[in-house]
């Protein structure tokens, strides 16, 4: 179990600060991991007095912060699966997660974290959750639905344990650590809090997620890791103080690619190379570009020593790498803490994962010196009169004219071609959006022809998905 591990964390470092959280006022907050363990062990009590079973699914909608986590901690504690349910979820969008999950229970902070029963929620198996509970279900999270229909994917204990032993023989994460917070605690939770936790470090908390509390917290509690996405880091490059992270030995971008301009400015900032990590909520952080962020910023790096990646083409056979982008394929992983099963329909891994274990979906190929590229989603490939590419590689053209905040390219189906693309631009300023024309000569002046957008719309805003990423149906 995982909070074995971290009970035995807390047994042997008791006072060491596991989370350090700032306050509106700008004060500090700091809880020790013997505190950690006592706040986690008084939340299990309080769910244990309400009557819930080893299993039982206990959902939990809670903001940002040290509540969130200790709560999170608790429902683990008293052996239930943990689902954490996203901020903007209200009303009859939660009633029908919480139906989709067939929750048993539900904490919400704004509720004190009282427990909510749901009478008869049903069984996730078809075999009156017999098969669930087989899992020593621990976690449940939904995948980001960028593309089609999101599903929920169901972890148990033992594979969460396995994921972190295999990122961390990578990441080398220790009671030395002190990992600045950024991502949404909703979505990032087992090969990040739970991590981080397991082998003793301390995680910072800011009071909010502006440059000048970040820094200002990382500058005070000398942060060794950040763990953010590519707006995040952005956001952290455009800031004008002057202040440096002399400390952070590693910085991971996650969550969305990482685009060469953000690589470039934060880099330029502050002397630190961004590390892209190739995170799968069904296979854990199977590549972490470690060793090449410096020369290789767009490279997810080196696959970990206990996984292997591999690439396979449209008709599922291998895709021998050459070194080149020509070798493109799809990336398969096989390795430790794979999911358990799927949920909506009721899906055991083992159905998912052979013969060619997990295929992710991204389009790849590896360089000479043997790292990992995507190229884009199989789903965001235009295929135009014959002629394959990525939505992703014409948006990093299209974000580098001036004016433009954000893209989304998309295939559009036609008569003759099969698909041609099409693209709405997101404006810096709303009031002097970049001119078109100009636009499509730089686009013009980047891309093959083909690549080229026929049209460009102006839009306000972009839909995206809970866990961040650009909304593509």
């Amino acid at each position: 179990m995982i909070m074995d591990e971290i009970r035995a964390q807390a047994q042997r470092q008791p006072g060491h600060p596991a989370l350090v959280s700032v306050t509106a006022e700008g004060g500090e907050q700091v809880l020790s991991y013997g505190e950690l363990m006592t706040a986690a062990e008084k939340a299990a009590a309080a769910l244990t007095a309400g009557g819930v079973r080893r299993g039982d699914r206990c959902g939990m909608l809670a903001s940002q912060g040290a509540p969130f986590i200790i709560q999170a901690l608790g429902i683990l504690e008293a052996g239930l699966c943990f689902v954490p349910i996203s901020e903007d979820y209200a009303g009859d969008a939660l009633a029908e997660f919480a139906q989709n999950c067939r929750l048993h229970y539900l904490i919400r902070e704004d509720e004190d974290f009282v427990l909510k029963r749901f009478e008869n929620p049903g069984f996730v198996d078809g075999n009156e959750d017999r098969d669930y509970l087989s899992l020593q279900p621990a976690y449940l999270r939904f995948t980001s639905g960028t593309t089609n229909q999101r599903k929920g994917v169901l972890i148990g204990h033992e594979a969460i344990l396995a994921r972190l032993a295999g990122a961390n023989r990578a990441l080398k994460i220790g009671p030395r650590d002190k990992i600045m917070w950024m991502l949404p605690m909703a979505h990032h939770f087992v090969v990040s809090i739970l991590l981080y936790l397991r082998y003793g470090a301390t995680i910072l908390l800011p009071a909010n997620y502006l440059a000048e509390s970040i820094l200002s917290l990382a500058n005070s509690r000398e942060a060794t890791i950040f763990y953010a996405s590519p707006y995040q880091y952005d956001m952290l490059a455009k800031d004008k103080s002057g202040l440096m992270l002399k400390s952070v030995r590693l910085a991971i971008s996650t969550a969305s690619g990482l685009n060469l301009q953000v690589a470039a400015s934060f880099r330029e900032r502050m002397d630190i190379a961004l590390s892209q990590a190739l995170g799968v909520i069904e296979m854990g952080l199977p590549v972490i570009n470690i060793d090449h962020a410096r020369e290789k910023p767009l490279s997810l790096g080196r696959v970990l020593p206990d996984y292997e990646v591999w690439l396979r083409d449209d008709d599922g056979k291998p895709v021998q790498p050459d070194g080149t982008s020509e070798a493109l394929g799809e990336v398969c992983i096989r390795g430790p803490g794979c999911f358990d099963a799927y949920l909506n329909p009721w899906t055991p891994a083992r159905k998912i994962l052979e013969p060619d274990g997990f295929c992710t979906g991204d389009q790849g190929y590896f360089d000479a010196e043997g790292d990992l590229f995507l190229m884009g989603r199989r789903h965001n490939r235009i295929n135009m009169a014959g002629m394959k590419f990525f939505c992703e590689e014409v948006e990093a053209v299209i974000n580098q004219f001036p004016g433009v905040k954000e893209s989304r390219v998309m295939g559009k189906t036609h008569p003759r071609v099969g698909e041609i693309p099409i693209a709405e631009i997101v404006p810096e300023d709303p009031a002097a959006a970049p001119d078109i024309k100009e636009l499509m000569r730089h686009c013009q002046k980047h891309l093959a022809a083909h690549k080229v957008p026929i049209s460009f719309s102006i839009v306000e805003n972009l839909p995206y998905t809970p866990t961040g990423k650009i909304r593509r149906w």
